[in-house]
């Protein structure tokens, strides 16, 4: 085959770009990843969580060799006002076995690590190059331009993040509106390693992935969520851009906030700021997926807007790994057939479709209608600090029945009725 025409072309390194490529490649096929970065990971220094699921189908106890951080073995949720922080801890032996297991990483070295299986099995990556616009003939994407040089291949995967602009160049997504994003801004803060352990209350290699709302976006649609890595915290806040100028404070200033709050400021303290990323997440669940196939091309991970957010978790990097192996799959069928018109790789969506992927996200889909419900992100949060207060505070004074001060708080916060309201969507949409 020659240097400028390969079996296929992926745009964009990341987990879902890295899986196909990998996938591809052990079944014998010429591949090519154009990666905008100088290196893969190199625009991905945020951290985060990792469902080890999806991985552990095509690289079976990858966890024993890959730049993990932290098994995660313990769950916090908190609701945040200014001063106090009410929080469920949940952790259960059963995060520990491996079918289940989920991990804390760092993507600059994850993903790095990723293309390079990728490329000891025969998978091309050339850095540092930006695809400008995609080749098309008579309706079918041929490959991709990168300023005067042109690539070509029988088929594309675009696995180039959120916004995907060839996707939007190709019709076949959207430019994204303000109530379907979220901006995040995000530190990793370096501490030594046995004190994360001992200020989280964990064991070596164990960690803890906690999400709170209220406080962290003053009230607006969105929160903040930590992860424990190995030496290091993650630590961001996330806003819906839609909720963007109707806080006095920017979303860095934000996450300045959460880390001066009395319950997250002592788990911080002493720390070094290692990196500081901000970057855009798609927020509007299963309605959001854009067409994932057409004559020549697929669409996989971020730049299908296969990302959830459920309040207690955020999920994405599960999804973007099971896409990426599923439309290398659908790649290597098609070119047993020689033909990779939309009709083939149609194929791509029936097994997305049968897959947790899209199983999850259908389930999931009321969840950004839930998330609309200001209560949760304004006056929960005060009613939960106001009730446990006078459970737990001991003054002296006479103590009140329950209801006394519960239905107070309650009324304050829309009544019982509105509760129950928000309660059966929750139900819905969880």
């Amino acid at each position: 085959m020659s240097d400028d025409r390969f079996d296929a072309i992926i745009v964009g390194a990341g987990l879902a770009g890295s899986t196909a490529a990998l996938t591809l490649a052990k079944a014998g096929m010429e591949v090519l990843v154009v990666e905008r970065g100088n290196w893969a990971g190199a625009k991905n220094v945020s951290g985060g969580r990792l469902y080890g699921h999806a991985l552990e189908k095509i690289i079976p106890g990858f966890a024993s060799e890959a730049p993990i951080e932290r098994k995660i073995t313990k769950e916090r949720i908190s609701l945040m006002t200014e001063t106090a922080a009410t929080t469920i801890e949940y952790n259960d032996e059963d995060m520990r076995r491996e079918e289940t297991a989920s991990y804390s990483v760092l993507r600059s070295k994850f993903d790095k690590w990723l293309a390079e299986k990728a490329e000891a099995e025969g998978a091309m990556f050339v850095t540092g190059i930006h695809a400008d616009e995609m080749i098309v003939r008579d309706g079918k994407v041929c490959g991709v331009k990168a300023g005067d040089e042109e690539m070509e291949a029988d088929v594309v995967i675009l696995a180039d993040g959120v916004n995907s602009p060839l996707a939007q160049s190709l019709g076949m997504k959207k430019e994204l509106a303000q109530d379907q994003t979220a901006v995040g801004v995000k530190e990793v803060i370096g501490l030594d390693e046995k004190v994360i352990s001992d200020r989280f209350g964990v064991a070596p290699g164990e960690g803890c992935a906690w999400m709170m709302a209220g406080f962290p976006s003053d009230g607006g649609i969105g929160g903040a969520c930590l992860y424990t890595n190995k030496d290091s915290l993650s630590l961001a806040v996330v806003l819906t851009a839609s909720e963007i100028g109707n806080s006095e404070y920017s979303v860095p200033q934000l996450l300045e906030r959460v880390k001066q709050h009395p319950t997250i400021a002592p788990l911080i303290e002493d720390g070094k700021l290692l990196e500081y990323s901000a970057h855009l997440v798609t927020e509007g669940g299963y309605n959001m997926i854009p067409t994932l196939y057409r004559d020549g091309v697929l669409l996989a991970g971020d730049a299908a807007n296969m990302v959830i957010n459920i309040a207690y978790t955020v999920r994405g990097m599960d999804f973007a790994i099971e896409s990426g192996r599923l439309a290398a799959e659908t790649i290597i069928k098609a070119k047993e057939k020689g033909d990779f018109s939309a009709s083939t790789l149609s194929s791509y969506k029936t097994m997305l479709d049968n897959s947790f992927v899209m199983r999850d996200m259908m389930h999931h889909a009321r969840a950004p209608k839930l998330m609309e419900h200001k209560e949760i992100f304004t006056k929960y949060p005060v009613m939960a600090k106001e009730v446990f207060s006078e459970m737990f505070t001991i003054d002296g004074n006479p103590r009140r029945h329950l209801m006394k001060f519960a239905m107070p708080a309650l009324k304050k916060s829309g009544g019982i009725f509105k509760l129950a309201g928000i309660g059966m969507d929750a139900l819905k949409a969880l």
